[in-house]
Formats: C-alpha cells, sequence, structure tokens
C-alpha cells in the first residue's frame, strides 16, 4: 500500500509499505492534517524524529474491521498518543505526558498511509462531524488540554499569546467555557479566525502595546495565561501580565533559555504550568464543540491536497510559514 514518506530532512516522497498487523481495529485512513511538528520534521528540526519516517497524528478515518463498539463504516478520529501504564505520570492518571510516550508520526510511523490499525480505545466518533472536523479534533485538543490544565472556569479573563494551530485551539477551549477570551497575535488574518473562535478581544502586537491592551481590557491583569508561542519574550510577558495569584501555562517551547524576574512567582503567588498532548475528556470536549458549531472550520484550513500534491505543499509551507495554516492531506 502507498504511504507518504519523509525519506530524509526536506526530502518525502510516495512509497510502498506492508499493510498493518493484526492488532487493534483496521482502520482505511480518509484524510490527515498536518501541523508544525511535521513541519518541523521536514526542516530536520524535531530531535525526537528519526528517518525515514511516515508523518501524520492527526487523523479522521473509516472503520474497515469492526467490533461491537465501532462497527464496519463508522467514522473515527484517532488519540495518536501511548503511555507505559509504569511512569510517574501514568500512574499518576496523566497519561498524556507518559514518559516514554510514542506519538504516531513522531517516535513511530504514522498515518499517511492507506491503512493503519490502533487500539479501539484510542478511537473517538461522531456522526454529525464531517472528515475535516474530525481531522481537526486532535489538533483543538492541545489547546482545550491547557485550558483545562489552568483550570478556567466563566469567571476567569483569558489571554492566549498566539493564534496558530494550537492557539486557536486554546481560544476555542476558553470561549466554550464562557470566559472572555482575549487573543494576541502579529496576524490580523488568525486574529480574525480567533474572534469566529470566541475571542472577545483581540490585540494585535504589530500595532499595540499588549501590556498596555491587559490593563485596559481586565483591569488588573488575566486571570489565566496561556502561551502558545514559544519565545523568551512571550514566556516572561505571560508571567508579567498575569493577574495576582492567577495561573500561567506554557504550550510552547522557548528555543532559547528564558530569563525571569522570579519574584513574580512568589509575589503574585503564581500557579505556572506546562501542558502536553490531551486526554480523553479533551477529545469529547472538542467534539462536542464541533458538534456545536463553536468553530470556523473552513477558515482555519488552508488547502485539501492529494498525496501526490502533499510534498510540493510542504515544501511550500517551509519556506513561508506564516502563509499557511492547515493543511490537510486527502488519502482517500
Amino acid at each position: 500500500m502507498r504511504a507518504l514518506t519523509m525519506v530524509a530532512p526536506g526530502e518525502l516522497a510516495i512509497t510502498d509499505v506492508a499493510e498493518p498487523g493484526n492488532d487493534g481495529v483496521l482502520l482505511q485512513v480518509e484524510m490527515v492534517g498536518l501541523c508544525g511538528s511535521d513541519l518541523n520534521s521536514y526542516r530536520g528540526n524535531n530531535p525526537m524524529v528519526s528517518y525515514p519516517r511516515i508523518p501524520g497524528h492527526e487523523i479522521a478515518a473509516t472503520v474497515l474491521e469492526g467490533s461491537e463498539k465501532y462497527p464496519a463504516g463508522t467514522r473515527v478520529t484517532v488519540s495518536p498518543y501511548t503511555s507505559c501504564g509504569c511512569c510517574a505520570s501514568c500512574r499518576n492518571g496523566r497519561v498524556n505526558a507518559c514518559e516514554f510516550n510514542q506519538t504516531l508520526g513522531v517516535q513511530r510511523d504514522g498515518a499517511l498511509t492507506e491503512r493503519i490499525r490502533v487500539p479501539e480505545e484510542k478511537l473517538y466518533t461522531s456522526p454529525s462531524l464531517s472528515l475535516r472536523e474530525l481531522c481537526l479534533v486532535e489538533p483543538l485538543t492541545i489547546g482545550f488540554h491547557a485550558v483545562a490544565q489552568g483550570r478556567v472556569t466563566e469567571r476567569d479573563t483569558v489571554a492566549i499569546f498566539g493564534c496558530g494551530g494550537v492557539g486557536l485551539g486554546a481560544v476555542a477551549g476558553a470561549a466554550f467555557r464562557g470566559t472572555q477570551t482575549i487573543a494576541i497575535d502579529q496576524d490580523d488574518d488568525k486574529l480574525e479566525i480567533a474572534r469566529a473562535a470566541g475571542a472577545v478581544h483581540l490585540i494585535n502586537t504589530r500595532r499595540e502595546d499588549a501590556a498596555v491592551k491587559l490593563k485596559e481590557i481586565t483591569g488588573c491583569g488575566p486571570d489565566v495565561v496561556i502561551e502558545a508561542i514559544g519565545l523568551p519574550e512571550t514566556f516572561r510577558m505571560a508571567v508579567e501580565q498575569v493577574a495576582f495569584t492567577g495561573r500561567v501555562v506554557y504550550i510552547g517551547y522557548a528555543k532559547q533559555p528564558v530569563s525571569y524576574e522570579t519574584k513574580l512567582f512568589v509575589q503574585k503567588e503564581l500557579n505556572i504550568m506546562g501542558s502536553r498532548n490531551a486526554l480523553a475528556g479533551d477529545f469529547l470536549e472538542v467534539i462536542a464543540m464541533l458538534e456545536a458549531r463553536r468553530f470556523p472550520v473552513e477558515r482555519a484550513i488552508s488547502a485539501v491536497v492529494g498525496m501526490g500534491e502533499a510534498s510540493d505543499y510542504i515544501a511550500r509551507w517551509a519556506a513561508n510559514p506564516a502563509a499557511m495554516k492547515k493543511i490537510m492531506v486527502q488519502v482517500h
């Protein structure tokens, strides 16, 4: 069967691969979304990837060999993570942060192939969601999990730094919980999509001072700040701008060391948290949000392309990341 394989950094090819084994539910892959980790793998900047590697962990598929819970023909999406059951994270019930996690398309071959098998417990379905919507579930769960980590409630004001795919998930997740949500970015198009996802206030930092605007909007600072960019300056700004006794959630990875005025940690008595991957509850919450038609699905997708076109689109994306939002690859 065919697969789209990263043969080496910067090199993609359609290859012939073996059929999947016998363990798990057999799926026909319909559509796969690409995210920033796939782009980093293509560029050779993902230290967790070895080559050759079949990418793909944002999945919409159809069950081929069914079970009582998922009969043949059921459309599903997939949680792409593994958990060992033994490490500290797993013992604490936080399997999303398993020390030995292997994500599809990263530490192991992914879904950009015609058929895959996955454990039944990794499947999620909704009779009312389209393939494109199912394909968006996993990337949106990353932001929703950050919102859950921040213990966001309808009483909070939440500021999200970054309105890329992950940040949009956080915007949608905060808005779905009924919060006053503030989206911060440098791109007007991304900010307008964030508005459609539920942001009440928009701050474009090319034209406006984020600190000044946050003060104007909130008075004493946001109750929760979610950082989804990964820059030292936004890592620091999250701590500086959050309200006293607020919560800061980091999703992004800063590429350089970050220095802080650490007295703010104590003076404000902050809760500072990381957020990684997603849990089952996050998948169910995203599906409920999409079923409620609370997310601008079509505006969040830049292109849907066939496997034969994917290499060209990914190369264009690598050359100009700001020009693309979400690329989806139609497998069948």
